[in-house]
């Protein structure tokens, strides 16, 4: 199907709008001149959505939508501690006078900087159970978003549960319009779309199953390339297939994704696991935001470039491809990590 139809067919699930789309697709001049490799351009999606911004806004659109749809006045859902996720939930429910409860798997700090400052300035309800909660690799996302639901309706009760990074059809049915957005700019910008690839990090893999099934349905070469950042979840890959396949089916043109066709590295870049700081992430911060000005996060966008960056280094693209980072936001997460951004 063309865009405009795919377009139209998004268009039946209600929705909320959180700014102006299309986001910025912006050249990076100064970090290709200075790699001297291919053309690379951001896509600047951190500053879209509620509560500073971020690719849960596009999640979000729809999520809050059917939350609202439903009549709920509680709104649930969990991640680590300095989760995007949870912060912008948390402001989208603000204004909506909704109540936010906000789960951690963790022991409660002794400050709570960062993300976690915004939550509690959201008015958000902050619950830290520190018995884990997946997020390890020894569950997969759909188990772990299972037991947090149980437990959830026990300590909150009726409520609308919101999975792990919005981690749904609902949610993932922005990505798929965020498809077809991208998809429209680099025909306007009179790019060959098979030379474009678009690299993004994967924490929950909601983002990347989106982008998956929408350059499915409009028919688009436009490659992607997802990079863990976590090793959180069991058999991972399944997970996002699995995702793809039942936004194709919701949409109206069935397709089965298979695991191992996931455009996915996966462990490689993620460093000993989820949020822990590395050398590398920190080289990649100071990187592009001394080339271009831009500033990445510890945990999601600045391990993701790093990972992009020793890809260019080994010579995985060529010269000839467009390289589209997907900036999906995270900045009130540098606050909480402050001696180990400087590297």
């Amino acid at each position: 199907m063309d865009g405009r139809t795919l377009q139209d067919r998004l268009d039946q699930w209600p929705r909320l709008h959180y700014g102006r789309t299309p986001t910025p697709l912006e050249p990076l001049p100064n970090l290709t001149r200075q790699l001297g490799g291919p053309q690379l351009w951001i896509k600047r999606d951190d500053g879209y959505g509620p509560g500073m911004g971020g690719n849960k806004g596009r999640k979000l659109e729809f999520l809050m939508a059917e939350a609202l749809r439903q009549g709920k006045r509680k709104v649930v859902t969990f991640g680590g501690l300095q989760s995007n996720h949870a912060r912008m939930t948390a402001a989208a429910c603000a204004p909506l006078g909704l109540e936010a409860h906000l789960f951690f798997f963790a022991r409660r700090p002794s400050t709570l900087p960062g993300n976690l400052l915004l939550d509690t300035l959201f008015n958000a309800r902050l619950h830290f159970i520190p018995f884990g909660g997946g997020g390890d690799a020894s569950l997969t996302l759909e188990q772990t978003n299972r037991l947090v639901r149980w437990l959830s309706w026990a300590l909150v009760g009726r409520s609308y549960f919101m999975p792990v990074g919005g981690h749904t059809v609902i949610g993932c049915l922005g990505y798929v319009a965020a498809a077809v957005e991208l998809a429209e700019q680099v025909t306007a910008l009179g790019l060959a779309a098979d030379k474009v690839v678009v690299v993004t990090a994967v924490g929950t893999g909601g983002t990347l199953a989106g982008l998956m099934a929408g350059l499915r349905l409009i028919g688009s070469p436009i490659q992607l390339l997802g990079l863990d950042i976590g090793k959180l979840w069991k058999t991972f890959p399944a997970s996002i297939a699995r995702l793809a396949g039942d936004l194709c089916a919701v949409l109206g043109e069935p397709h089965t994704f298979l695991p191992a066709n996931v455009p996915m590295i996966a462990e490689t870049y993620a460093g000993p696991g989820y949020s822990v700081m590395t050398q590398n992430t920190a080289v990649a911060i100071h990187t592009l935001a001394q080339s271009e000005g831009i500033i990445l996060d510890p945990v999601y966008t600045g391990k993701a470039f790093a990972g992009l960056l020793d890809l260019l280094a080994n010579g995985r693209f060529s010269p000839d491809t467009h390289l589209i980072f997907l900036h999906t936001g995270g900045l009130p997460g540098l606050w909480a990590y402050g001696e180990q951004v400087k590297g």
